[in-house]
């Protein structure tokens, strides 16, 4: 039984990733799961420079998940490297560093810093985060401006660039297809919906920032039909998130075309779900008599 998963020539044990910004960088984590058993630890978003993040409070829980507005708070790439990747060095699982900035020269800096790090497997590029002010969101949603930061990271990148797309937008195809005429290697979808809870007894704002980014199970059906649009919009490989909370609902974005999946959200209410989610799969393989994982991808 064969769950092994190609991305842009880099091979992965199983299709189960973690999604960026709900699991640390694989540290904060270890104690309760055996990060050899993951397809990949995408780790929390790196900055050029130390970031503080937004005010709090920052975190608000709602039906079926959660509201955040962190504002990608990170120790900055050079504590990451000495730091993270060196922790990570005496695990066999893939690495996937999520990269953020605030301008295209911020994201630059960052992946050449780490072009030379070995560790490094691919790069997440997140042009996505709704609850940045400055230029990562404009990124996310302007195809051009995709485009154009896509190309620019692809000429300085020495590992497969993957784009993370934001949901936010009109078109996801039409995103996915400037991600892909800019050069990336592959695309991750979606990244969290905007929202805004308001408490109705304090009669304020929940999140310091207003708005948050909705993440959990209730974002799942539109993430499916993001990724179903956009892996029949492109000819790279997608990477599919977005309130798994199971092998079950794994197995459905990659019947919708994803090649591999992160979980996310549910990484904070139950911090086995990225192992359950391994072991679901192959339950599910085992039991319908698939052979080989890559059978199911776009079966639908």
């Amino acid at each position: 039984m064969n769950t092994a998963v190609e991305i842009a020539g880099v091979k992965f044990k199983n299709p189960v990733m973690t999604a960026s910004g709900t699991f640390g960088s694989g540290m904060e984590y270890s104690d309760f799961v055996d990060l050899d058993k993951l397809g990949a630890i995408v780790t929390k978003g790196v900055a050029n420079v130390p970031w503080e993040g937004n005010p709090v409070p920052r975190v608000a829980e709602v039906y079926g998940g959660m509201l955040n507005a962190i504002g990608l708070q990170n120790p900055g790439v050079d504590v990451f490297i000495d730091r993270d990747l060196e922790f990570l060095k005496k695990y066999d699982t893939r690495v996937i560093v999520n990269v953020c900035g605030k301008t295209v020269e911020d994201y630059l800096e960052v992946v050449e810093r780490l072009s030379s790090q070995e560790r490094v497997d691919m790069l997440e590029i997140n042009v996505s985060c709704p609850n940045v002010k400055e230029g990562a969101i404009a990124f996310g949603q302007k195809a051009d401006a995709l485009y154009d930061i896509t190309g620019r990271i692809k000429e300085r990148a020495k590992q497969p660039v993957i784009m993370k797309l934001s949901p936010n937008v009109t078109s996801i195809s039409e995103m996915a297809k400037a991600a892909e005429a800019g050069g990336a290697d592959a695309i991750s979808l979606i990244n969290t919906i905007t929202g805004m809870k308001i408490d109705i007894h304090k009669r304020k704002f929940a999140l310091a920032n207003k708005t948050g980014g909705l993440s959990g199970p209730a974002i799942k059906p539109v993430a499916v039909r993001m990724v179903y649009e956009a892996s029949h919009a492109v000819k790279i490989p997608v990477i599919g998130m977005g309130g798994i909370a199971n092998a079950e609902d794994a197995i459905e974005f990659i019947m919708a075309g994803a090649s591999a999946v992160a979980v996310g959200a549910m990484n904070f209410h139950d911090p086995y779900t990225t192992l359950n989610v391994v072991k679901g799969i192959e339950e599910y393989m085992a039991r319908y008599g698939v052979s080989d994982i890559n059978e199911l991808r776009g079966i639908v």
